[in-house]
């Protein structure tokens, strides 16, 4: 036996307004998501003037971030990227078309060790989308410190 955590929309909400808060600190109109172990989406805020893809574009990431357990950049980072032409993961994003993305913007939510979600983020360049997912992961775990803590 072992304990499972989950994460819950009052737990996703505050995420959320972390990463929109970023977003519009360095004047950015992005997506963000977060979705549960599964990869279910618990919550999804599109910016005011946010591009219409970016909410396909945000669940993909974010699903996974949480499904394949890394960040999605780490799948195209040279040299040994999985994703990357000759490794061993090359085509992976065909296999569940639309859904798996291989670029900036999906991080893991981890917790004890365990992944309990998935974060997305669309609409910025790569360093604008890994910004904001900084502030969403420094903000989790601000919330999960005060949960260990208790």
């Amino acid at each position: 036996m072992h304990q499972i955590y989950r994460i819950t929309l009052d737990d996703a909400l505050p995420l959320l307004a972390a990463g929109r808060a970023k977003a519009e600190e360095i004047g950015v109109k992005q997506t963000l998501c977060i979705c549960d172990d599964g990869g279910n989406v618990l919550a999804l805020h599109r910016l005011p003037g946010a591009r219409l893809t970016g909410v396909d574009i945000s669940i993909a990431k974010a699903f996974t971030a949480a499904g394949h357990e890394r960040a999605t950049h780490l799948f195209n980072e040279a040299p040994d990227g999985p994703a990357l032409p000759g490794n061993e993961a090359f085509g992976i994003s065909h296999m569940l078309p639309g859904k798996f993305a291989v670029f900036v913007g999906g991080f893991p939510l981890v917790f004890n060790g365990q992944i309990i979600g998935g974060v997305g983020i669309s609409g910025g360049n790569g360093a604008q989308d890994k910004a904001v997912g900084a502030a969403i992961l420094a903000e989790f775990e601000a919330l999960t410190a005060a949960v260990v803590a208790r």
